[in-house]
């Protein structure tokens, strides 16, 4: 009985991982999606990765109010569901989660250079901090359960 407790305690802290990922990308992208309808891009289609990674270094602040919210709310959600769903070690969980979020960030960063102060502000806010609060959240949710 206990190898199978624990065979099961292995998938349910992999489908933690997964499932945070997937669910604070959902996030990531829904906030992505609802910037381009608050400030859109006049002539560039945000589909075409090379017209927006030309644009991106000239672009005004607000453009990157909704990437960061993106980055640092789909952390935290992504982190948030990964600590809920994990059995024990639930901060963990949240910050493996939420250095998926930051490898992706800096990947993106490299493939999207934008403006060095948003990359630094990013990097340094939306990724680790999140996934901290969000493993922090997790646990006092699951205290209430």
């Amino acid at each position: 009985m206990k190898k199978s407790t624990s065979r099961y305690n292995v998938l349910r802290q992999v489908f933690a991982i997964v499932i945070g990922w997937f669910g604070g990308a959902i996030i990531n992208m829904l906030f992505v999606q609802l910037g381009h309808v608050v400030f859109p891009l006049e002539g560039i289609d945000p589909s075409d990765m090379e017209a927006y990674a030309d644009v991106l270094p000239s672009l005004e602040f607000k453009y990157f109010i909704f990437p960061f919210l993106a980055h640092a709310i789909g952390t935290l959600s992504g982190s948030v569901i990964a600590g809920l769903i994990a059995v024990r070690r639930k901060m963990l969980f949240a910050f493996i989660t939420g250095v998926l979020f930051l490898l992706g960030g800096i990947w993106v960063n490299i493939m999207l250079p934008g403006p060095e102060w948003f990359a630094v502000v990013d990097i340094l806010l939306a990724y680790l901090p999140m996934a901290w609060l969000g493993g922090k959240l997790a646990i006092a949710l699951s205290k209430n359960q």
